[in-house]
């Protein structure tokens, strides 16, 4: 595989948060009674007419400044024809050679290497229908997503492996959920990947035969399905043999691609201008609206926690993944000082509890909550470990934690007295650890302090325990 290079492109289609359709009023909602949101226009009954969504163009336009694509002043909805099931009236309402934007980019890292990544168009269309099959032994058709709000976004084939298209994926939902335009959710088809994917011998500039691989709906998939088709391709050319251009699905289970059809036998789509649709044609002041609402990206936010809050980039990733839990830990350091504290103690508390689904999240306590909870600790009120017993009574509650830890009766062991008998307890039961620590082991005292909060059952202070058992085993 050193011999090759290869070359892959992404196209996404991702759902617009819209409550009605692109054309029509029908509902968006996902889950309901198949072929209940319909109407003569999705359906495509002789004599509807469409008519645009304009809360869709506003989130398409919002879209193409998030990813810095340079807008069309006058762009076209034309017809893609071709015959299909799921597909009422004979053709798609897309944009062909005159979409709504172009010349973006998308900025990504992978494994601390960044890679500014091509974006070749982003243009609006209607979402086809859905077939089911084996329903009863037949296939039938749900037309409820027909009609539905997307826009494509066509990526350069500028990424090079599969770990890098997974990585453009998460950067593009992340982005695109941030911006409240689309809900990432990749189960229920919100958004979806198709990926163009050829090798060629290294050093080469002429692009390989290109196959496409179809709707893949994970993360994990997209990676496992890229590796596979790269495999393949380089087995057969190895062998000399030639890569046929087709399309091809992912079989999870055998971790193997398949034909779907060739790309010669593929529609052509013949397409021309929607007569009933004119020319879009975006007014200055909408495209002002929506920029002032893209607001800050992730990576911004990212970068500016690792500055300001002297984050590590893992916990700053970690914490902008929805824009929720970017909300809940602004909230949690505009009241408690300590952003390094706070981000800790949400990554390993907070989230674990927490319900992220699509633009929605929900927390079993509040930020106000944490903040009160967190400064109780600073405040040497209560340890660590007490701080966890607290953060239990108060999950799911409005419940103060000082008010908690009244109910509880809970508190500091900061009384150095009382402490010194668990030091000393802790010390008489150890001697061998006491001579190694008398000998420069030095870093012995941690293992004297655990034993001592295990002792007080976390109770105790830990500074004023590392105190008295300095001053016990001689050090001081």
């Amino acid at each position: 595989m050193t011999q090759y290079e290869p070359v892959i492109g992404l196209e996404v289609h991702a759902q617009l948060l819209t409550q009605s359709k692109l054309f029509c009023r029908c509902s968006c909602e996902f889950g309901h009674t198949p072929n209940s949101n319909v109407c003569p226009t999705c359906l495509g009954l002789p004599g509807s007419l469409p008519a645009i969504n304009e809360t869709a163009v506003r989130m398409a336009v919002r879209a193409g400044v998030a990813l810095d694509c340079a807008l069309s002043p006058r762009s076209i909805f034309a017809r893609k024809q071709y015959f299909y099931p799921d597909l009422p009236k004979g053709y798609q309402i897309s944009q062909f050679d005159q979409p709504l934007y172009g010349n973006g980019h998308l900025d990504i890292d992978v494994d601390g290497v960044p890679l500014r990544a091509g974006i070749t168009r982003i243009h609006m269309e209607e979402d086809a229908g859905k077939n089911l099959h084996g329903m009863a032994g037949s296939s039938v058709v749900d037309l409820n997503r027909a009609g539905t709000p997307l826009i494509e976004i066509v990526g350069e084939p500028d990424l090079r492996s599969s770990a890098q298209a997974a990585a453009y994926l998460r950067a593009l939902r992340e982005i695109l959920v941030c911006i409240g335009v689309n809900d990432g959710n990749l189960e229920e088809g919100s958004f979806r990947c198709d990926a163009n994917v050829s090798v060629r011998p290294k050093g080469s500039e002429k692009f390989g035969t290109r196959v496409e691989l179809k709707n893949i709906n994970s993360f994990r998939f997209v990676q496992r399905a890229i590796d596979s088709e790269i495999a393949r391709q380089i087995a057969l050319l190895d062998a000399g043999q030639k890569v046929v251009q087709e399309t091809r699905s992912f079989d999870p289970d055998t971790g193997k691609t398949r034909s779907l059809r060739s790309k010669e036998e593929a529609h052509d789509y013949r397409y021309f201008p929607e007569p009933d649709l004119p020319p879009l044609c975006i007014p200055d002041a909408m495209l002002n609206e929506e920029r002032a609402l893209v607001g800050e990206l992730p990576a911004q936010t990212r970068g500016r926690w690792v500055t300001e809050y002297s984050l590590t980039p893992a916990a700053a990733a970690t914490l902008s993944q929805h824009p929720d839990c970017v909300r809940f830990f602004e909230a949690v350091v505009g009241s408690y000082r300590n952003p390094v504290k706070a981000a800790n103690w949400i990554q390993t508390e907070v989230l674990r509890s927490a319900n992220l689904h699509g633009l929605h999240a929900t927390f079993s306590v509040s930020a106000s909550q944490v903040a009160e909870l967190l400064q109780l600790i600073d405040d040497g009120k209560i340890s660590g470990k007490q701080a966890k017993e607290v953060f239990a009574a108060i999950e799911n509650t409005q419940k103060s934690p000082a008010n908690v830890v009244q109910e509880l009766g809970i508190a500091v062991v900061a009384n150095e007295d009382a402490l010194i008998a668990a030091c000393q307890k802790v010390i008489d039961a150890n001697p061998k650890q006491v001579e190694q620590f008398r000998a420069g082991k030095q870093a012995l005292v941690g293992y004297f302090v655990g034993q001592v909060m295990k002792e007080t059952r976390g109770a105790a202070d830990p500074a004023l325990v590392n105190q008295v058992l300095l001053r016990l085993l001689g050090a001081n």
